[in-house]
């Protein structure tokens, strides 16, 4: 017969055994929950890209500003950040960013069937674009608006993507995504013969908008390579041969986090923007 000091340890050992597959079993529900969060964040990531990408417009009264203003649908992580290049581009220019907000959106006063131009004095080059003036009206009206009020000076170009979609995103006084002029603009030219097999070509200059209808502001991206994403960003201007070499020079120096959304490596700041009329 078993003694019951013999029966005590037996008893013992059982709670023990069970008290091991417990946490055995805790683990490995831990280590499913948390593959299943990497595995969501990692859609986030990569669906993240509403030019102003998971952007979230927050009205305080009057007051309007473009939060996580992200360009487009994200890119795909990758590994490890990598090395940061060498900077391709010069110093930029002496001033400071203007804090300017405005209540609603600039009475129209470009000429409609005129053609306008943009120039960008960047520290890495002159990026020139062509404005498509009848096409999006208010946007290149507000573009000549903020030009005009020095809005653009001094502004750094805050994210680059490398993968899935290749763009550089500008127009944030406060360098961060999240800042806008404290006004929205209608979208405009979705239907933009360019845009085929929701594909931004190479070439395009479009606002950033945070996902929703008509939520576009200050930020803009340009291609500079064809990249997938659907109509939903107004097209206004295309870039020149020159424009195009400093905006490659710019992506060939890579981003900050080497997951394939970042910052720029490259010292990207407009030096001044300037909008004229042919």
């Amino acid at each position: 017969m078993v003694s019951q000091e013999q029966r005590r340890r037996q008893l013992a050992r059982e709670k023990f055994l069970r008290q091991q597959q417990r946490r055995t079993e805790a683990r490995r529900k831990a280590r499913l929950r948390n593959s299943v969060i990497a595995s969501v964040l990692g859609v986030v990531v990569i669906g993240s890209v509403a030019l102003y990408t998971t952007g979230v417009l927050k009205d305080d009264g009057d007051k309007k500003e473009n939060a996580s203003a992200e360009v487009t649908p994200g890119a795909s992580p990758s590994s490890a950040p990598t090395s940061k290049a060498p900077d391709p581009c010069e110093k930029p220019a002496a001033g400071s960013v203007e804090k300017l907000s405005w209540k609603k959106e600039p009475a129209m006063t470009i000429d409609t069937s005129a053609k306008y131009t943009l120039k960008l004095a960047t520290t890495c080059g002159d990026i020139g674009i062509a404005l498509k003036t009848s096409a999006a009206p208010h946007t290149v009206n507000s573009f000549d608006f903020l030009a005009g009020k020095g809005y653009f000076d001094h502004t750094k170009c805050h994210r680059l993507t490398t993968q899935g979609i290749y763009v550089l995103q500008c127009g944030d006084p406060q360098g961060t995504g999240t800042g806008g002029p404290g006004y929205t603009l209608p979208d405009e030219n979705l239907k933009d013969r360019s845009l085929k097999n929701n594909t931004y070509p190479a070439g395009t200059v479009a606002m950033a908008n945070t996902g929703q209808k008509h939520t576009g502001g200050s930020q803009f991206f340009l291609v500079y390579k064809d990249s997938p994403l659907p109509p939903s960003y107004t097209p206004f201007g295309t870039i020149d041969a020159a424009g195009m070499k400093v905006l490659n020079k710019i992506a060939a120096a890579g981003e900050n986090t080497g997951a394939g959304d970042g910052a720029p490596n490259a010292t990207v700041v407009i030096n001044k923007a300037t909008v004229s009329k042919s």
